[in-house]
């Protein structure tokens, strides 16, 4: 990151905690980004889409700073306005590999846009980046919107993206842009008011670590087990996704006292027991990571990051709609206590882990976790981009250190889209993982809610 110049700034926006854990976690071959695929009912122009992100991310101020070290004892890093700053740095133009088929969410579409959250993005800018894809099957558009970790987390990029759709209100006025940097004697002055405030806070900090340790035991998970799921990853990672109706899986839910989380977390822990069966293993449950945010919803202008996790131990084994019940058991304790009650924990656990130089090889070696579970629930009603109809939202997540398969759900316009992202040597049988995800959705949506246990998984099963 640059070095910290300038003169006097009246307002000084700092990296939270939240955000440098993001950072200090990018260790890895493959960098520690998000994103999303927006398919479009038409292609766009990549010129149209530079003019008009040009505008909108004018409501988005982060989208228009880079993140810079500050001076010794002026506290944590800072977001400034880059000088520079244009978003046709931002935007660029890539083709999708025909012939491609009819299904709008095609394995080829999809390459594309694993390929484009899997490229890094400079921190010596603004963190961002906008994929324009051309040439994509059945005579549509898309548009593939990337973050770094550390500029938002979901709900941080779901607040980004309402700006950049159509329909958001108008952009404030571009005056005053860029901001001076604050000088090195306005930071430390900064600094030192926030650390005595953190003193006199510090009993609130206490039960902030109370409330972090009650958290991370609500579901009482126990360790991974020890199975193929865990194994170091490369720099390779294939995407696919499934499609599902949203209301049926959120009646399904309600019928098993349960969420359209607990729906998602019960199918995949039937198809990874299925994956673990095809490969001679046995594991009555996998642990996965939940990230629970702080916020259910957030504004353009406080996107970063506030999230702390849930482990949850899955069944992998009996009915769906038995597995369902007993997560749903599991996760309703976490309802006592605050939201992201892990996160400062969890921040300073890893940040000191960090500073040691420890933390890639505890990713690469952790037996805490088997897999990770996003969901997030988008708009309710189709958005538009430049005057396209946007067909489907696709949430692109990555894996990191020693697993290899992750999970994200997204609900968008009466439609849950779960995807499976996997590195694909360490776990080549990603397609039917996708067949046993479908069959899944297929039993849990299905009224009989039979308990009876499915038919013995063989190396043979379909979708």
């Amino acid at each position: 990151m640059p070095d910290d110049a300038g003169n006097v700034d009246e307002v000084i926006d700092r990296a939270g905690s939240d955000d440098l854990l993001e950072l200090a976690v990018d260790r890895g071959s493959v960098p520690w980004q998000v994103g999303a695929l927006l398919v479009l009912d038409r292609p766009v122009d990549p010129a149209d889409v530079r003019r008009a992100l040009d505008e909108r991310v004018r409501a988005v101020p982060r989208l228009r700073r880079m993140l810079v070290r500050t001076p010794p004892l002026c506290g944590r890093p800072i977001w400034v306005d880059d000088p520079d700053f244009s978003a046709g740095r931002h935007v660029r133009e890539v083709t999708c590999p025909g012939p491609g088929g009819d299904d709008p969410l095609d394995d080829a579409l999809l390459d594309v846009a694993v390929q484009a959250v899997g490229s890094r993005v400079s921190l010596e800018h603004p963190p961002w980046e906008a994929v324009v894809i051309t040439g994509v099957p059945g005579g549509r558009g898309a548009l593939v919107i990337v973050f770094h970790h550390v500029l938002a987390d979901g709900i941080g990029g779901l607040a980004a993206l309402a700006q950049l759709v159509d329909g958001a209100p108008p952009a404030p006025s571009d005056r005053g842009f860029p901001r001076r940097r604050p000088t090195p004697q306005a930071l430390a002055v900064d600094a030192a008011r926030r650390r005595a405030a953190a003193l006199a806070h510090l009993p609130r900090g206490l039960r902030q670590l109370r409330d972090a340790v009650r958290e991370l035991r609500s579901t009482r998970a126990p360790r991974a087990p020890r199975v193929s799921l865990n194994r170091p990853t490369g720099s390779r990672r294939v995407l696919r996704a499934v499609r599902t109706d949203l209301a049926a899986v959120r009646d399904a839910a309600h019928r098993h006292g349960g969420t359209v989380n607990d729906v998602v977390l019960a199918t995949v822990g039937g198809a990874l027991g299925a994956l673990l069966a095809r490969r001679g293993e046995t594991a009555s449950e996998i642990v996965a990571s939940v990230p629970i945010s702080a916020r259910q919803r957030t504004s353009a202008d406080q996107v970063g990051n506030a999230v702390g996790v849930l482990p949850v131990a899955v069944p992998t084994t009996g009915s769906t709609a038995a597995r369902l019940a007993d997560v749903a058991r599991r996760t309703a304790g976490r309802h006592r206590s605050p939201r992201a009650a892990s996160a400062p924990l969890l921040d300073a656990g890893f940040r000191l882990v960090a500073a040691t130089g420890a933390l890639p090889w505890l990713l690469d070696h952790q037996r805490l976790v088997t897999t990770f579970v996003t969901n997030l629930r988008g708009p309710s009603s189709p958005i538009a981009f430049l005057g396209a109809r946007v067909v489907d939202v696709v949430p692109v997540t990555t894996t990191t250190g020693n697993v290899p398969v992750v999970f994200g759900a997204f609900s968008y316009a009466g439609v849950l889209t779960i995807t499976v992202v996997a590195d694909p040597d360490a776990c080549p049988e990603i397609d039917a993982v996708v067949d046993d995800l479908h069959a899944e959705l297929d039993a849990v949506r299905s009224p009989r809610d039979s308990t009876s246990d499915p038919e013995p998984v063989g190396p043979g099963r379909g979708p």
